[in-house]
This record gives structure tokens, sequence and C-alpha cells, in this order.
């Protein structure tokens, strides 16, 4: 037994000095090695200086945290499966929520989530999923490779795929041969292609880094609906997946993964423009067909044709179509999606009218498809004179081959914006005229639909031009007004537009202004009747070949944007032009129903209306 230390000795001062003396000692020791190591790591390069540092701000973090070689197989195996089981949870929550803010209003009607979810950046939903991707791409991997694990994996796909292909000698084509249907030229079809996707995103020089080319490919996927579809096709090589990922990966977790890939499949329900709306600068390939109606007209003319095509974020403009071609492929700065396209010719050759059918244009690397609608015809002489035409595009629904044909066609119905309102008076028969109250009923729609438009939360918006001069718009529904009633002229006569009565009301106005008396009321009839002048006068001196219907079109467009619809009405329907060109029964001469227009036409006054490039083009107004 070794012997008792009294308590004395550990207060005596000899042992108080030896302790001091020691840890001052060591501080200063310390102190020493500190700096003595300093011109040390001052002496080391970037990398390994770095390396330090993470190293030292690791130091001390999780100190009880065991190795994974430490524990138990049981317990692994419970950990991995919690891990896998919180990936797939999150996969499914995220995507339901990318769900619920695109269908906006209508999932939270529907009970699918609460309001304020709607408010959420569709940005930041798509960013969150990129990041899920690269957590699950990045679970139990063999070995690191580059800073996206997600990219790393789709080059060496990449590498296999374009391997196999070299030996087979067997190129990726963009797609079949072209084909032709019944009405003429249709576009090729875009073959599917994840590798294509791929060459898609690695040509765009404006991104540095594997994370941001992984990003940019699950965007363009997303877009195309082809993200669940691309990512079975990378996990269908098993040699590949098996040589990058350990057996507790959740990539080799078949059941998981299957549940995986359904839920990114739901995304398929709902339109993204997630590529086309971030990447604004990039170059983009446009390939446009133009369809004639052969039956009626020649599919080549002898004049110089031009296209121009605008969206959201711009417009090509105008392009020389290379002559006896209907179809031609061209490159600029992305135009958003694609809301109109302006054709013409400059009316030169023996061969100068052209009735067109519709214009197809194709985004290249997002594959979506817009037809605009035409059914007129562009010359002199012919129809309303018109040597220019402004179409209204819509995006068209992803389509077999068999119905792509159909879809190329423009059926009766559904010209730009119809092809029963667009001809001249004289042309139109007893039943394609509706009864007044079908006319009042079409207003009161195209209205409500501008009103519904603007109380949308922005990012729920569709196209204000469609609702103005498409199918069912406000310019339809107007000239249907202005059609109910016309006097029919007698045979051999030239056919009769609605813009031949708005000139005569505007010599009318002209001639009246000269000596009318200075009245509170009559100057404010002045300022209308002048304003109304002048709009028609800047429409018709404007330096384009637009015919009468076009100009129509671009009046109305002026006067809702200006507020100034509500004022012409009265004019117009006061207008001695108006008792000779319109029956007794003509809504224009029905004192009820011109107040009631006006009373529908004052509820969108207060709303910002920004129109399209293209229809203002040209105009000083």
């Amino acid at each position: 037994h070794l012997p008792e230390i009294s308590d004395l000795v550990f207060l005596s001062g000899w042992a108080r000095g030896l302790s001091s003396r020691w840890v001052s000692r060591s501080a200063t020791q310390r102190r020493k090695d500190r700096l003595r190591q300093h011109p040390e790591h001052v002496g080391l390069d970037n990398e390994l200086r770095e390396k330090y540092m993470q190293e030292a701000r690791g130091l001390g973090k999780n100190p009880r945290q065991p190795k994974l070689s430490d524990l138990s197989p049981a317990v692994i195996a419970q950990t991995n499966s919690k891990f896998v089981e919180g990936l797939l949870k999150e996969c499914r929550m995220k995507t339901k929520r990318m769900l619920v803010d695109k269908m906006g209003h209508e999932a939270v009607e529907l009970g699918h989530g609460e309001a304020n979810i709607t408010g959420l950046e569709e940005n930041t939903l798509i960013a969150s999923l990129c990041d899920l991707l690269e957590r699950v791409w990045s679970h139990g991997l063999q070995v690191k490779q580059g800073k996206s694990a997600l990219w790393s994996h789709l080059i060496q796909f990449q590498d296999r795929e374009e391997k196999q292909e070299h030996l087979a000698e067997s190129p990726v084509t963009l797609g079949p041969e072209r084909r032709k249907s019944d009405s003429g030229t249709m576009l090729p079809t875009l073959r599917v292609s994840l590798i294509q996707d791929m060459r898609h995103i690695q040509s765009m020089s404006e991104i540095k880094t594997d994370v941001g080319r992984a990003r940019a490919w699950i965007r363009l996927s997303l877009e195309k609906k082809l993200l669940s579809q691309h990512l079975k096709q990378l996990l269908s090589n098993q040699l590949l997946t098996r040589k990058l990922y350990k057996r507790y990966a959740f990539l080799r977790c078949e059941e998981e993964r299957e549940q995986f890939l359904y839920h990114l499949l739901s995304l398929n329900a709902v339109d993204y423009f997630c590529f086309t709306s971030v990447f604004t600068t990039i170059m983009i390939p446009y390939r446009s067909v133009i369809i004639p109606i052969k039956k009626l007209s020649n599919a080549i003319i002898t004049s110089n044709p031009w296209i121009c095509v605008s969206g959201e974020l711009g417009d090509s403009g105008a392009m020389q179509i290379p002559k006896n071609l209907l179809e031609m492929t061209f490159e600029c700065q992305n135009l958003g999606k694609l809301t109109t396209v302006q054709i013409g010719h400059d009316n030169s050759g023996l061969m100068a009218k052209w009735l067109v059918d519709c214009v197809m244009v194709r985004n290249e690397i997002t594959g979506h498809t817009y037809r605009f609608p035409c059914g007129r015809w562009l010359g002199k002489g012919v129809d309303d004179g018109s040597l220019e035409r402004i179409l209204i595009g819509e995006l068209m629904m992803p389509a077999a081959d068999d119905d792509l044909a159909k879809q190329c066609r423009t059926p009766p119905q559904q010209k730009s914006p119809t092809t029963a309102r667009r001809l001249s008076v004289t042309s139109l028969t007893g039943k394609s005229k509706p009864s007044a109250g079908q006319i009042q009923e079409g207003i009161g729609e195209a209205v409500n639909n501008i009103v519904k438009h603007f109380h949308k939360p922005e990012k729920e918006r569709g196209s204000l031009t469609v609702l103005l001069c498409g199918e069912n718009g406000l310019v339809a529904a107007l000239e249907q007004v202005f059609h109910h009633g016309f006097r029919s002229v007698r045979i051999f006569q030239k056919n009769v537009f609605i813009w031949d009565f708005l000139e005569k009301a505007v010599a009318h106005f002209e001639a009246t202004n000269q000596i009318l008396d200075n009245d509170d009321d009559v100057l404010i009839q002045k300022s209308s009747s002048r304003t109304f002048c002048h709009y028609v006068q800047a429409i018709n001196s404007a330096p384009r070949s637009i015919g009468k219907d076009g100009k129509f079109q671009i009046l109305i467009c002026l006067g809702t944007r200006d507020r100034l619809l509500p004022q012409w009405i009265p004019l117009l329907a006061e207008c001695p032009a108006t008792a000779r060109m319109y029956e007794d029964g003509a809504l224009l001469r029905d004192r009820m129903s011109i107040n009631s227009l006006i009373r529908v036409l004052q509820t969108i006054q207060d709303f910002p209306f920004l129109l399209e490039g293209s229809l203002t083009k040209g105009l000083d107004v």
C-alpha cells in the first residue's frame, strides 16, 4: 500500500509554485508553437491551406458521433432504411407542393392545399427539387466524382451510349424523314432523346459548372414533361448503376426507386416553362412551316414572302423566306412563349395571291410547337387586299405522329380568329349570322375573360393578346356587333368591310367638327370624334400593308388600351352613315343595346393593357 499524502501538502507553497510554473510553461510553449507554425501555413498553397482550414473547423463537432464501421450491420440497415424513406417522403411532398402551386386557386378549391401555398415562387420550388435530386444521386456513391453526382452519372451514361452508337454506326438524329400531310408540309417529328437534351445543355456557354448543367437539364426535362422518363432511362443501365452505387444506395432500392419515378411522373399533369423563362439570353433554333390551302391557291408564289415571329421576350425581326420553300429554320435569342406571327409578301410577280391555312413554329430545344391559324388570302384584289397578316398563336398539346397532321390543318371554326367573321359582309350567309342575343352573350364572355385575367395572380395569367384578338376575343365579339344588320350591297358592286363604314364616319366627323358650337357637351363630343379620327388616320397612314380587317383589329386594341371604346361607340351609333348602312333592327341602331354595350366596356377601363409590339409597330399613337 502507498502511504497517504496529507492534504496540507497540496496547500503548501511548493506545490502551488510547481503547478503555476507548469501552467505558465505550457502556455508559453503553445504560443511558441503557434508562431512557429504560422510561417509554415503561409507557405502552403491555397488548396492545402483550405484543406487544413476545413479540418480545423470540423474539430470538436459531433465528438460523440460513432463511425459507420463501429456500428453493427443491423443499426446500419435501420439507419439507411429511415434515410431512404425520408428521401421518398420528401419527394412525395415536394411534387405535391409543386402541383398545388401550379394549379393555384383551383387546387385550393379542390381541397389540396392552403391558399398561402399558391404564393410560393415557382423557381424556389424547382430549385428545391433540384437539390433533392442531387441528394438522391449522392446517396450511397462508391466514389464521389465531381460536384454534381447527377451530372456525373449522366456523363458516364452519355459516354456509353455514344460508344454503342459509334459501334453500330447509327448516330442520333432529330427525327425520321419529313413526311407530308394531306394539307401539305408538316413539321418533322422531334425524337425524344436524353442524349440530345444533354447536348443542348452542353452547348450552352453561359453555364460554367456541373451543378449548373444538372439544374438546367432538370429544368429542360421538366418543361418537356420528360423528367421521369429520362431518369428511368438513365437508371435502366443497371451495370452502370451497380458500378457507381453501393448496395444500400437509394437508386438501388427497386421499390423506392419506382415510387420516386412515379411521383416525378405526376408533374407531367401541369405545364412548366421553367427552362424557357430562366435562360432568356441563350440562342435557340426555331423551325417554321407555312401550310397553304393548295386546292384553292398556289403552294408557291412568285413574290418575296417574309415572316416575323414574336414572343413574350422579343421578336425575330422580319426574315425572308427562301424562294420555293415553305419550311425554314432560323436561330435567334430566346423569344419566350410565342404569341404572334406576322406574315406577308411584296406582291411581285405573276402569282402573287397566296391562301395560307396556318403557320407552324417549333422551338427545337424544348419541343414546344405553336400553331398560328390564318385561313385568309394575302394579295391585292382578293379578300380585304391585305399583303400582311398578324396571326395569333396557340400552344399545341403533344401529339402522336398520326394526330400531328390533323392538328396542322385548321378546322373551319378555328381560323385566326375565324374565317366566318373575317370574310366581307356580302359573303356572309344567313346561316352564319348570329342573333343579337348570341352577339351580346359573346361580348359578355369576352369582357368577363379579360376581367378574370387581371384578377388572377400574375404568374397564373395567360396571354392577353389571345383574349383581345383570339378565337373568342374582344375584337371578334365587337366585329360581330358591327356586322349585325349591315346592309348588303347590290350585285356587281365591290365587297364592303367594317373599315369602309368607319372611314365614312371619319369623313362625317371631320366635316361636323368645323361647324359645331362650343358648348360643354359639344366640346366633349368634339374631343372624342377628333380622337377617333386621329386613330383611324394614323392606322391608314402607317407604313404597313395591312388589310381592312387587320386595321379594324388594331383600332379596337388601341381603343381598349387607351380607354376610348365607351366614347367611340355612341358617336358611331349616332353617325348618319349608320342609318344609311345598317338596317333598323341592327344593334348599332338600338339605343338600349348601345347603352348596355357601353356599360360592359366600362368594366375593363381600369385595367392596364400592354399591347404586343406586332400590333402597334409603325403607329404614331
